[in-house]
């Protein structure tokens, strides 16, 4: 029997056996650590996240995050994903259509997700539940052996040291674009514990800044303010990143593809592009 239901009283190991199962072509598999900590890293909430059950074994899903996207309410599918034999049934279309009146009377506002480009059968099936592109995003990746970061000798003049996320509405005006959801600053102070933050300084002033996530490997946020770029500063951070990694691969996600200073940049360091996301939004 088929049922769609929240996910509110499943426990993380049936989460994790469904998302195992459903992704278990990906390149790369998701330990049950990452997957914990991905999932409150987007702010997952389980009673607003939904899924199909067949004869109460959960078949399809999706994990939405909570939060606030430029001041409004808004939910962030952090993961959908049908098991293999259950696809071709349209249950995620289900599952979706299922939830909106939920996360409407939750207040949520509108609907927030990013999906690979090349995935043409996922594009079009939101498209077709009201999705429409917002940005076009940029990932980068390359395994440590094959890293050649180009750092040039600091002035002396410029500092580099751990910081906090309490300069953060200064931080915000070096940047090029507004971070993805799941690089935004909601995202990281949710397991701020799990990042390590550099701050560039010139005379105990903020210049530019690294934000990391050493166990993924994942170069969150890395912006230098206008005035001081070309200095150094930006392959400083990056080879101090690269030291502190504990991954066997570095990466940035979810840069906007207008910004081709960060492309330039990234891919001078031997870290290529591999690929782009569309970040799609539907208004509730």
């Amino acid at each position: 029997m088929e049922t769609i239901k929240s996910l509110e009283n499943l426990s993380f190991n049936e989460l994790y056996d469904a998302f195992g199962k459903a992704f278990k072509d990906y390149d790369i598999q998701i330990s049950k650590e990452a997957l914990k900590g991905m999932l409150k890293r987007r702010g997952f909430v389980p009673e607003l996240s939904f899924g199909a059950f067949i004869d109460d074994k959960l078949v399809s899903f999706t994990f939405n995050g909570i939060g606030d996207w430029n001041g409004v309410k808004t939910a962030y599918d952090t993961g959908t994903g049908t098991i293999e034999e259950f696809c071709g049934q349209g249950l995620a279309t289900k599952v979706f259509n299922y939830s909106i009146p939920s996360l409407k009377n939750a207040g949520i506002q509108q609907y927030l997700l990013e999906v690979l480009q090349h995935n043409d059968k996922a594009v079009s099936i939101y498209k077709k539940i009201g999705f429409e592109v917002s940005r076009e995003f940029n990932y980068f990746s390359q395994s440590n052996d094959q890293v050649k970061v180009k750092s040039k000798e600091l002035d002396t003049s410029y500092n580099i040291k751990e910081m906090d996320l309490s300069d953060k509405e200064l931080m915000m005006i070096f940047w090029d674009f507004v971070p993805s959801w799941q690089n935004s600053f909601d995202s990281i102070q949710r397991t701020v514990e799990d990042f390590k933050i550099l701050g560039a300084y010139v005379n105990q002033e903020l210049v530019g800044y690294s934000i990391f996530e050493p166990n993924s490997g994942d170069i969150t946020q890395l912006a230098v303010r206008k005035e001081h770029r070309r200095n150094g500063i930006a392959s400083n951070l990056l080879q101090r990143m690269f030291e502190l990694n504990q991954n066997d691969s570095l990466k940035l996600v979810n840069s906007t593809i207008e910004c081709e200073e960060i492309t330039n940049f990234i891919e001078a360091q031997g870290i290529p592009l591999r690929g782009a996301q569309f970040e799609m939004m539907k208004q509730l």
